[in-house]
């Protein structure tokens, strides 16, 4: 069974950086995309980043400029470092992998979430 587990949120002050990551654990045979999404209070889900199997990555124009993706292909991790963070970037941000199993079933896993918090 395939896992992602989410790890690196907590509290910052506006201005600051955090760095997180997903670990995706279990019997595949490959991970293609690799994405971050966000829930912040009082809203819907929304994407903020990609990175595919080929580590071409794009991101939402709210944070273009300000958060990275990347991934260890070797760990089976990916990466979202955030800088200059605004309190609008509060929010439970999830990680999302397109992954084939040994059974050569592709599909979407999701990890659990971690809370970023952005206040004074």
């Amino acid at each position: 069974q395939v896992q992602l587990v989410e790890s690196g949120g907590g509290l910052v002050q506006p201005g600051g950086s955090l760095r997180l990551s997903c670990a995706a654990s279990g019997n595949m045979l490959s991970i293609n995309d690799m994405c971050w999404y966000r829930r912040a209070p009082g809203k819907e889900r929304e994407f903020v980043a990609i990175i595919t199997g080929g580590s071409s990555t794009n991101y939402a124009d709210s944070v273009k400029g300000r958060f990275t993706i990347s991934r260890d292909n070797a760990k089976n991790t990916v990466y979202l470092q955030m800088n200059s963070l605004k309190p609008e970037d509060t929010a439970v941000y999830y990680c999302k992998a397109d992954i084939l199993d040994y059974g050569w079933r592709r599909q979407d896993y999701w990890g659990q979430g971690t809370q970023v918090t952005v206040s004074s």
